[in-house]
């Protein structure tokens, strides 16, 4: 069984399942932190009260990874997440993309909620 893992081989010999080391700066990290807290504060402007708003920073497989997510006060959470690649990192994410983000999330939420509780509600997104 061990031929069919692409895992299998001895230690240091075979790379297939490893990621790379991906070293960002004290730079790198805190304009990812900033988009983030931007994005979960945009997000947070287009609900109302009820809806938890929050994110998480990981080093995954692909590098850094990013995952804002919403829990509305009924349905589903909803979450999006991105990796961003070295570009990104060093430019930074724009106002348009952390906005775009945000307004789909809330989105996303309200229609969670409507979904849940039935036709008979109002919108709750602004």
């Amino acid at each position: 069984m061990n031929g069919n893992n692409p895992y299998a081989g001895a230690p240091g010999v075979v790379d297939a399942g490893r990621p790379e080391d991906v070293d960002l700066s004290v730079a790198q990290v805190r304009e990812l932190r900033t988009a983030v807290a931007g994005i979960v504060s945009r997000t947070q402007a287009y609900l109302p009260e009820g809806y938890a708003v929050g994110s998480e920073l990981s080093y995954g497989a692909n590098g850094p990874q990013a995952t804002v997510a919403v829990r509305p006060p009924a349905g589903r959470p909803v979450s999006a997440g991105f990796t961003p690649d070295e570009e990104d990192l060093e430019s930074g994410l724009t106002d348009e993309d952390r906005d775009e983000v945000a307004r789909g999330l809330a989105a996303s939420a309200a229609l969670q909620v409507m979904n849940t509780v039935g036709d008979g509600l109002t919108p709750t997104a602004r």
